[in-house]
């Protein structure tokens, strides 16, 4: 399998007609797409909710600052996320 590496200043949007939104019942975040509705962690949830425009690079330091850590470290986190959704094409990469 081949994989792809998303630059640091790709900037991830989520794809037509995918948004993300909290669930009333159980109050989790959850991304909503024609096909269905994927339950998301708080993890994933944070980084979609910067997917609007922002460069990778920016993603990554928003993150690492709210949740005070180190960038290096989340920034493979954040490209394997947005990897898997952008396989699942749910993110789009401009």
């Amino acid at each position: 399998m081949r994989t792809t590496t998303i630059p640091d200043d790709a900037q991830p949007r989520l794809a037509s007609g995918v948004r993300v939104q909290i669930d009333r019942i159980t109050g989790n975040g959850v991304l909503l797409f024609p096909e269905g509705i994927m339950e998301l962690n708080e993890t994933a949830q944070a980084i979609l909710v910067l997917c609007d425009g922002r460069t990778l690079t920016e993603i990554v330091r928003s993150l690492a600052e709210d949740y005070d850590v180190d960038p290096a470290a989340l920034a493979a986190d954040v490209r394997q996320t947005v990897t898997d959704l952008q396989g699942r094409k749910l993110v789009e990469i401009a």
